[in-house]
């Protein structure tokens, strides 16, 4: 049974060290190698070391740890990680490979060097330890020639994006060595344990979506450059309006670097021929940033440059820069007026004005490349879709979108224009069929070889609208739903706008506990938004405080504590599963659960002074609480200390960077889970709930809980003054520190009183209520909503 204890990495680059992170986030101890430095440095030398000297030897993949703590987005999920990689050399720590079940090659992009690298793995390694490459383009096969038969069972291409922490792509190719287990094995550690989305590629130049990718990215520029359009103005149209991240086209080739996507783009250039070695080929305005070192955000310029707060834009003809264009036109206005990316796409490519033209001269080409490639890269539309969306980001793959834009309709423009669109999709078209994929009772097929084929999913990615319609709804009303989730558990999911909560939420949180204690082992609150929950309804609440309708806002602020004490205290386990920004509110929800299953992308924290309130719905006790939970039994400990670090954690408005980092920040305990596959959330969640279920789950039992009163009160603003004195913080940012601060504390009473927690929840609502009055938390509020940022005054 194969397994994966312990890996090495060889190569300790910014790629090389990201996986090294990624392992060490999902527990697994690594060590990085790199090689050994030919000369000291001037510190080195001062100190009087010698190039044998352990510390010298490995300061390159021990210099590149280090950098991981510093590095933004954090590569780490919880800096304590980083305990679990260890540097080394490749000239002294070979031999510890015998200890290592995977082995994964991150050295620089030449066939030789893998090759020699390889040679020496193929001494050291285990019989039976996986060894891959991360290769992004050189021949799989070519790695492992002459290497011993167990080696080449045991190796393939395992291709992480980066940053892989945050890019969901993985793709791994076998090769005609490759045992199948071994590959089997693979695609569910990386589904499983990584997190990843796995595709199987073939070994082709570039494998999947760096080849349909990069060949995307060129065409963009030819088009631009044939159509006379700006840097500008090509990315305000080829971002988040067709279902593309907000980096566009220039803006991510500045944060990838230039030279890097040049690498990328020459080594398909070198193994292809014809037409798509023309496309390939590096425009000369780019090869002279090249020679220039304009490669992007890591050199200070690229396609933009920042002047001050200015963004300016390349022009390719000139290479100057000056202000930043976007393309107006009509087809964008109407686009933006229609619902789903589908209406927005047929808005745009089937007209003829500026933007029309540039949008179905860039779409056009990639659909028939991709088409194309079809067979050669891939066995399926599915990985080659899957890949691109993985991996680039795209929020439609090439044949979903070609199916949004309708296949028949496109066919027939490409080949008016004169454009060969390949037999395969012509057969489709002409045997009746008008789609790609096609759904039905809440199952996806697509198509292949002249029939539909349904698509096999890990039985772990529960996908809700699927679930839906398959299943139906218990109830729902306009913010949220009760679905069944099977096996008994049943599932809340906020959709209201940004899945904030108001009393249509409220409601059916009621709802839901009350018929999961009547008919269900269990209930998960999660959903498949963008955000677990971004908070309360704040416009709500603002519109209400400016209309003096204290009477409303202090009902809803009751209303939800009340339900929050109702999944406390459910005879039947609530499991919340948080994901994405869980922020205010969404806190709120998952802190009274019976346990939390939080994706490893979770961003939680209490933030409502950001809008010059405190939390409202119990947040402040159940932090509090989830505190003094974690502290050892029978051990004496500072109460004082507990509320310090609470008051410090809401005043300063702490958001985790990871559901690891919630752990460190006690939002979560320590029997709390995370997943680091996010598709597998709900399924985690749901078997927490038949888990908690079956070992026969009771509420926890009301207690008092211990306070540090008015002692306690005057040492929590001790801090809050100083730095108002200091000029650090606002009079009203000191006024809502005293609020705060007098809830924490537990009001007047001496300290270690024993107060109930309907106490500490009506403390809480009424300096919640008092700062909704307040004119100053107003303005925050408004600023907030239009700005999306806090405002300080």
């Amino acid at each position: 049974m194969q397994q994966i204890k312990k890996a090495a990495v060889l190569g300790s680059g910014v790629m090389g060290s990201g996986i090294a992170a990624h392992l060490a986030n999902i527990g697994i101890p690594t060590l990085l190698l790199d090689i050994v430095p030919r000369e000291l440095t001037k510190q080195e030398e001062a100190k009087g070391l010698t190039l044998e000297d352990k510390q010298v030897r490995n300061r390159i993949s021990a210099t590149n740890l280090q950098k991981l703590v510093k590095q933004k987005p954090a590569p780490l999920a919880s800096k304590k990680n980083l305990a679990l990689i260890e540097a080394g050399n490749f000239d002294d720590d070979m031999e510890r490979l015998k200890d290592v079940d995977w082995v994964i090659e991150v050295v620089v992009e030449n066939l030789k060097i893998k090759q020699q690298v390889f040679e020496k793995v193929d001494q050291y390694r285990k019989l039976g330890s996986i060894v891959s490459s991360n290769t992004s383009g050189i021949s799989v096969e070519a790695m492992a020639e002459g290497r011993s038969e167990d080696f080449q069972k045991h190796f393939l291409g395992t291709h992480f994006f980066n940053p892989p922490r945050y890019l969901k792509l993985l793709e791994v190719i076998p090769t005609k060595n490759t045992d199948p287990d071994v590959f089997s094995f693979m695609k569910q550690f990386g589904e499983d344990k990584l997190g990843k989305g796995v595709v199987e590629a073939k070994d082709t130049p570039n494998f999947i979506a760096n080849r349909i990718g990069t060949y995307g990215l060129l065409v963009t520029v030819q088009e631009m450059l044939k159509g006379g359009y700006s840097v500008g103005e090509v990315d305000s149209v080829t971002g988040p309006l067709i279902g593309r991240p907000k980096s566009a086209t220039f803006r991510t080739l500045d944060v990838v670097g230039l030279d890097t996507f040049v690498h990328v783009a020459n080594n398909v250039y070198d193994q292809v021929e014809g037409q798509e070695k023309e496309v390939f080929e590096v425009p000369t305005f780019m090869k002279t940033m090249l020679e220039k070192g304009w490669f992007g955000s890591k050199s200070g310029q690229g396609f933009f440059l920042k002047k001050g707060k200015e963004i300016l834009e390349l022009n390719p003809e000139t290479l100057e820069y000056g202000p930043r264009q976007k393309l107006k036109a009509a087809s964008v206005e109407m686009s933006k007026q229609q619902k789903g990316l589908a209406n927005k796409l047929k808005a745009l490519v089937y007209s003829d004005d500026r933007a029309g033209q540039l949008l179905w001269n860039i779409f056009s080409p990639v659909l028939i490349y991709s088409a194309e490639l079809f067979g050669e890269i891939a066995d399926d539309i599915v990985a080659i879709d899957r890949a691109m969306k993985w991996g680039f980001g795209w929020e439609q793959g090439p044949f979903e979108a070609w199916d949004a834009m309708g296949v028949a309709k496109s066919v027939q423009k490409m080949e008016e224009q004169g454009l060969t669109v390949p037999k395969w999709v012509k057969d489709l078209i002409d045997n009746g069929f008008t789609s790609f994929y096609k759904e039905e009772e809440g199952k996806v097929y697509f198509y292949h070889n002249g029939e539909y084929k349904l698509i096999e999913e890990n039985p772990k990615a529960i996908k809700l609208k699927q679930l839906k319609m398959q299943k139906g709804v218990i109830k729902k009303n306009s913010g949220a739903s009760l679905v069944d989730l099977g096996d008994g558990v049943a599932l809340l999911e906020f959709h209201s706008p940004n899945n904030s909560i108001g009393l249509d939420v409220v409601q059916m949180i009621n709802f839901a506990v009350d018929e999961v204690e009547k008919n269900y082992k269990g209930l998960v609150i999660g959903n498949q938004g963008k955000n677990f929950c971004v908070g309360a309804n704040l416009a709500m609440i603002l519109m209400e405080a400016q209309d003096d309708n204290i009477f409303e806002v202090d009902m809803v602020v009751r209303h939800f504590q009340q339900a929050m004490m109702k999944i406390k205290y459910s005879t039947k386990p609530v499991v919340a599963a948080p994901f994405g920004m869980t922020l205010g509110g969404g806190s709120e929800v998952c802190l009274p659960a019976a346990h939390i299953q939080a994706s490893m992308e979770t961003y939680m924290g209490l933030v409502e002074v950001g809008v010059g309130l405190i939390p409202g719905g119990g947040g402040n006790k159940e932090l509090y609480l989830k505190h003094l939970d974690s502290m050892p039994n029978g051990v004496d400990f500072d109460l004082q200390q507990v509320a310090n670090k609470v008051f410090e954690s809401i005043a300063m408005a702490k958001v985790s960077t990871s559901g690891e980092e919630a752990r460190d920040n006690n939002f979560l305990n320590q029997a709390d889970g995370v997943s680091v596959n996010g598709d597998h959330l709900l399924y985690d969640a749901k078997q927490a709930v038949l888990s908690l279920y079956g070992k026969g789950y009771k509420p926890p039992v009301r207690k008092k809980v211990p306070v540090v009163g008015e002692t306690g009160y005057a040492t929590l603003l001790l801090g809050a003054q100083s730095m108002y004195y200091s000029g650090y913080i606002s009079e009203h940012d000191l006024k809502i520190a005293k609020k705060l601060a007098y809830v924490i504390a537990g009001g007047k009473v001496p300290y270690g009183t024993m107060v109930d927690e309907q106490y500490l929840l009506d403390l809480e609502r009424e300096a919640f209520m008092s700062l909704v009055a307040e004119p100053k938390s107003q303005q925050r509020m408004q600023h907030m909503l239009l700005k999306g940022k806090p405002l300080r005054n």
